[in-house]
């Protein structure tokens, strides 16, 4: 391979991953598109569609109108070859086969627009169904992408202001210290309190002559002599 075809190649390959780069960066958004434009075809199928069965409705009139004619004029003949006039009722049968004629191109038209109906049924049924899979999975992309830029910016914000996140937890520490600190120091009141209340009920007791000193060196060797004997 020649240099510049090399180039070229290398050139073409740019020029397609450029192209898959730009697909991939709006691929919501052109698959949105899509799935309106595969709507509008739809639409537009079902419009078609009703023609079609217009056509197969008129097709099936002009049907029935044959063999009412045909019946009607088989019992013409029947009452002209019942008057004797054979040439009148030959002419009435001529009459019946162009009838029959044209209820066989009608039939025919029928089956054709009948089986054409039915395969855009099948189509328009089967393209709805892709659509609501495509439209599902859109969903879930879309559903994805919102999660992971949210992730994103919040791990971008969080490195942005990791000093300010570190000084608002180092107060958020200091703010938890002094409220420890300020429940130990009711708690040591309510000690203190009580304690004190103690003192005070034993100070009563003594003034009232209820609660006397402690006992004296010669009651308690009085004690131990008693105790001896």
């Amino acid at each position: 391979m020649s240099v510049l075809n090399k180039i070229w190649t290398a050139l073409r390959g740019g020029v397609r991953e450029m192209g898959d780069a730009i697909v991939d960066s709006n691929g919501i958004r052109i698959f949105e598109q899509e799935i309106i434009d595969a709507k509008n075809s739809i639409q537009q199928a079902k419009t078609n569609l009703t023609e079609v069965m217009a056509r197969k409705m008129q097709a099936e009139r002009k049907v029935s109108k044959l063999v009412e004619d045909i019946r009607t004029h088989e019992g013409y003949a029947g009452k002209a070859l019942d008057q004797g006039d054979e040439a009148l009722a030959l002419e009435v049968a001529g009459k019946i086969a162009t009838f029959e004629a044209d209820k066989r191109e009608q039939d025919a038209i029928v089956a054709r627009l009948t089986g054409q109906v039915e395969q855009l049924k099948a189509h328009i049924k089967k393209a709805e169904k892709l659509i609501a899979d495509h439209e599902r999975e859109l969903s879930i992309v879309r559903t994805t992408e919102s999660v992971q830029k949210a992730t994103e910016q919040v791990v971008e914000n969080v490195a942005a202001n990791n000093s300010s996140l570190n000084t608002a937890r180092e107060s958020l520490e200091r703010i938890k210290a002094r409220q420890e600190m300020k429940q130990d120091q009711l708690e040591a009141g309510e000690l203190l309190d009580k304690e004190f209340a103690g003192n005070d009920l034993d100070n009563k007791l003594e003034e009232a002559g209820i609660k006397g000193e402690a006992a004296s060196a010669a009651d308690i060797l009085a004690r131990i002599k008693a105790g001896k004997q």
